[in-house]
């Protein structure tokens, strides 16, 4: 996958949050969203099928929290490999019976644990938990690897390192989360955008973005930020609206296109990939590719 020449032509679309689409099909709290690409295939798969529909160029594997270390809090920390060999499977089944010339990021999250001296995940252990999550999504046939919503910057490096390890050649996307601080953007842990593009580029990452956190407005403001230090380019992924509990449910209550109006500015700003994070749905990238004049 040429991914500087597949931007270079037009902006590619991710997709949307994969949480809200589960939720939609019945996911509950406290259920493993990884296991349900054995349990739910069908769910999942659909996921998919309708972010593509609406446009995605890439849509990410459902497996945010697939690493052995993260599983362990469901008691699934044996069946890290087979869980996302088999998210790795339903997304690129999807893709190559639908939808020909798209593409699958293997997905990485946070391990769940602080690391050391932060915390007790020592970075050996970290290490051997993204090495086997990589390497197994890679044998599932994804395109792509994407590490996002890093806000550890020790974590994500061990990350990107050990992604780019097993690889074999294809891109490794990393993204962290932001906010606005006194002094600039900042994660949670205090890492700015120039530490975090230095660190991540110096460790392997073809590109490195932002997303979560924030909605579509203030990362607008950060999204030139990450371009300039990147090189001219970077990825971008916004929640749709901030969350609020309404009869015990989770809503995001931002439009398609309020989300579109502001995303589709992006690519302007050194954007080259483009979508959305926490609430996004299908009928939220339909208006953004709308917008991009897809």
């Amino acid at each position: 996958m040429d991914i500087d020449a597949l931007i270079a032509a037009r902006p590619l679309l991710l997709d949307g949050g994969l949480g809200r689409a589960l939720m939609e099909r019945g996911f509950a709290a406290g259920e493993c969203p990884e296991e349900w690409n054995v349990s739910h295939p069908d769910d999942v798969a659909d996921i998919h099928r309708g972010f593509f529909a609406a446009g995605s160029d890439i849509v990410n594997t459902n497996t945010f929290g697939g690493t052995a270390m993260r599983l362990e809090a469901h008691g699934l920390s044996a069946r890290a490999v087979e869980l996302n060999l088999a998210g790795a499977r339903l997304a690129t089944g999807v893709r190559d019976r639908e939808f020909p010339g798209h593409w699958v990021a293997g997905d990485i999250g946070p391990c769940g644990q602080m690391v050391q001296p932060m915390g007790n995940a020592e970075p050996d252990a970290l290490r051997a938990t993204f090495t086997e999550q990589a390497r197994a999504l890679v044998d599932g046939g994804v395109d792509l690897l994407n590490i996002e919503t890093m806000f550890d910057l020790t974590e994500a490096t061990i990350a990107v390192e050990a992604a780019v390890a097993v690889a074999d050649g294809r891109p490794v996307l990393a993204s962290m989360t932001f906010k606005p601080a006194a002094k600039g953007f900042r994660t949670m842990m205090g890492v700015s955008p120039e530490a975090a593009v230095k660190a991540l580029k110096d460790a392997g990452a073809h590109l490195v973005g932002c997303n979560c956190e924030i909605t579509a407005e203030p990362m607008a403001d950060l999204v030139p930020i990450m371009a300039d230090l990147g090189g001219g380019v970077t990825y971008a992924q916004p929640n749709a609206g901030q969350p609020r509990l309404e009869a015990g449910e989770t809503v995001y209550a931002e439009t398609p296109e309020h989300f579109a109006a502001i995303v589709s500015t992006y690519p302007a700003l050194g954007a080259g990939i483009v979508g959305g994070c926490c609430g996004t749905p299908p009928a939220s990238i339909a208006a953004l590719a709308a917008a991009l004049g897809r």
